[in-house]
């Protein structure tokens, strides 16, 4: 059913968009897509009802029939109504993105805006937002769910990567390299080993291993609780 106050669970605003797919009024495009077999199209957007009055007219920020103003915040290319979050319409990703604009940067190999503590302290993967999230399998670039950059460059929902590290997960799912720095854990892994010898009919076994961090090959003791890559010390490794 189509929305009929002011607001909805995803943004604040005193107006209903008329999709133009099927030309029904919902507070928002997220509300639409829940409801309908299809998606709207936000850009596409070009009459709004006031939640106060109902009147219906082109969009605007303020509504002509009662002068009440639908949202702090309204962009006239996303047609983004909300509250004020320091938003900014970025030209190179299409979309409004939350602020404050002086925080962040345009990354254009990533194709992404990132906070600017990550200006040249990151890894570039061309169109890197354009993909979905591994975890959940759902859209990263337009999400209302801010973005994770992992060491080697790829993209969780925020909540994924902090849900996946929490069951224990500590790999990339698209490249299996570290999700973060490790540095401590395979110290903690070196005490273990080191306090639990292989048995004398397996303490001579040497394997071959790849490394997920470093990508080098190497032959190493073997141990069931992990092998160390012997050139960056990682234990994300496996059988080569």
């Amino acid at each position: 059913m189509a929305a009929t106050g002011p607001g909805c669970q995803h943004y604040d605003r005193k107006c209903l968009l008329k999709a133009p797919c099927c030309e029904k009024f919902y507070v928002c495009r997220l509300c639409h897509d829940d409801e309908e077999d299809h998606r709207m199209d936000r850009f596409q957007v070009k009459e709004v009802k006031c939640a106060v009055c109902d009147s219906v007219q082109e969009v605007q920020q303020v509504c002509l029939g009662c002068g009440v103003t639908f949202s702090e915040y309204y962009c006239a290319v996303c047609h983004l109504y909300d509250k004020n979050k320091k938003q900014f319409h970025c030209e190179s990703c299409g979309i409004c993105r939350i602020g404050p604009r002086e925080n962040f940067f345009h990354c254009e190999k990533c194709n992404l805006c990132l906070a600017n503590d990550l200006q040249g302290k990151h890894k570039c993967v061309e169109n890197v937002s354009r993909q979905d999230c591994a975890v959940c399998m759902e859209d990263i670039h337009t999400s209302r769910i801010g973005a994770h950059v992992m060491p080697c460059g790829h993209l969780l929902h925020k909540t994924c990567f902090e849900l996946m590290w929490r069951n224990g997960a500590y790999r990339c799912p698209l490249c299996m390299h570290s999700a973060l720095n490790m540095k401590e854990y395979w110290e903690e892994r070196d005490v273990e080993i080191a306090q639990s010898p292989m048995p004398s009919a397996f303490k001579n076994w040497k394997v071959k291993i790849l490394c997920n961090d470093c990508q080098n090959h190497c032959t190493v003791d073997f141990h069931v609780l992990g092998m160390k890559c012997s050139a960056c010390g990682s234990y994300n490794t496996v059988q080569d």
